[in-house]
C-alpha cells in the first residue's frame, strides 16, 4: 500500500502555461512516436488504480529487415501475453485457444495512439508543454493532452528529455483529480534486440483467424444518436455475451484517444435505475429502459456515459 501511494504522488504543476510553451508540446508527442516505433527496449510498468497495481513487462524492437516486435505481458494471475511480428498480433490466454489477428497495433494500458500522429488529436484535444521533473532518475518533460470539452479526461505524459521514451502517465479530470496511473519502474535501451525479441523472431505465431467481410459493419437495431464530438464508430456487430450467452448488439467509438463501448440487449425488466462503477479511470455503466439494458463502457466521465446512454434509440423501420 505504501508503494502504491508513493506512485499516485503527482508534482504540483501550475496551470498558468504561454503559447509558445503550447508550440513545443507537438514536437515531443513526435518524438515520442518515434521512439515507440524504433526503440529496441524493455521495460517493465504498473497500472495503479484503486489503490491497486497491476504489473506489466513491455518488450520492443527492430529487427534487421526493419520490422517491428513486441512483448506485452501480465505478470500478476494466470499469464497473458500479446504478441507481435510487423503486422500480425498474437493473443496467449489461458481460458482460449491462441489466436492471431492483422494488426499494426498491440492492444494495452498504453494508448496506440502515442506511437503515431497524436497531433491528430487536435479537434477535440490541447497539447500543452508545462515543465521539467524527475521520473524512473530521469530528467523528464510534462506534456498534458488536455480534452477542449467536459466529456473527456485528461492525459499527462512524462517523457524522457534524452530518448522522448515515456515514463509515466496519468489520467485525470478537469480538477486534476488523479484517476489512474501508468508508472514505468525500469526502462533498459539497446542497440540490439533483447533476447525475448530474438526468439520472439524465430517463433511461429498462431493462425490468423479470418473476420468474415461486413462482420465489423453490421446494420444493428439500435443507434447511438449523441457521441462527445470527435467520436466515430469503428466497429458494430451481434455477438453473444460469453458469461450469460445472451445475444447482444455491440457498437464500439473511438475519439483517436479514447475508446467507448455500447452494448444493447433485452431485459427481464421493464424498468431499472441507472448504476455505474468506477474502475480507475474507466465508467461502467448500465441501466434498463422499456425493457432494453443499455450498458456503456469508456475512459469517460460518468455524465458522458449517461448522457450517451440516454441518447440510444431504436432505429425506426421503414414502410415498404
Amino acid at each position: 500500500m505504501k508503494l502504491i501511494r508513493s506512485l499516485l504522488l503527482l508534482v504540483t504543476i501550475s496551470t498558468s502555461v504561454t503559447a509558445n510553451e503550447t508550440e513545443q508540446a507537438e514536437p515531443w508527442l513526435e518524438r515520442l512516436a518515434q521512439s515507440l516505433q524504433s526503440l529496441n527496449f524493455s521495460t517493465s510498468f504498473v497500472v495503479v488504480k484503486n489503490n491497486q497495481a497491476e504489473p506489466y513487462h513491455w518488450f520492443h524492437g527492430v529487427n534487421a529487415d526493419g520490422d517491428e516486435l513486441e512483448i506485452l505481458s501480465l505478470l500478476n494471475g494466470p499469464r497473458r501475453d500479446i504478441l507481435r511480428k510487423k503486422n500480425v498480433v498474437s493473443y496467449i490466454e489461458p481460458e482460449l485457444p491462441p489466436y492471431s489477428v492483422v494488426s499494426q497495433q498491440i492492444s494495452g494500458p498504453i494508448p496506440a495512439i502515442l506511437r503515431m500522429d497524436a497531433t491528430t488529436l487536435s479537434q477535440t484535444y490541447d497539447f500543452i508543454s508545462v515543465g521539467r521533473s524527475r521520473v524512473l532518475g530521469r530528467p523528464a518533460q510534462l506534456i498534458r493532452i488536455v480534452s477542449k470539452d467536459p466529456h473527456r479526461y485528461g492525459h499527462w505524459l512524462w517523457l524522457d528529455q534524452k530518448t522522448g521514451m515515456l515514463l509515466k502517465l496519468a489520467i485525470a479530470s478537469r480538477t486534476g483529480q488523479l484517476l489512474e496511473q501508468i508508472q514505468f519502474t525500469h526502462l533498459d535501451i539497446t542497440p540490439e534486440l533483447g533476447e525475448s525479441l530474438q526468439k520472439l523472431q524465430q517463433s511461429k505465431l498462431p493462425k490468423v483467424i479470418e473476420i468474415p467481410e461486413g462482420y465489423q459493419m453490421q446494420t444493428l437495431q439500435w443507434q447511438v444518436k449523441w457521441l462527445p464530438e470527435g467520436f466515430k464508430q469503428i466497429n458494430a456487430n451481434r455477438h453473444r455475451i460469453s458469461t450469460t450467452k445472451k445475444p447482444v448488439e455491440f457498437m464500439l467509438f473511438n475519439d483517436g484517444l479514447v475508446d467507448v463501448s455500447v452494448y444493447v440487449n433485452s431485459s427481464e425488466y421493464t424498468q431499472r435505475a441507472t448504476d455505474y462503477v468506477m474502475d480507475g479511470a474507466t465508467t461502467v455503466l448500465n441501466q434498463v429502459v422499456n425493457g432494453f439494458e443499455v450498458s456503456v463502457v469508456g475512459k469517460i466521465p460518468a455524465k458522458t456515459a449517461k448522457a450517451i446512454a440516454d441518447s440510444v434509440q431504436l432505429i425506426p423501420k421503414v414502410a415498404p
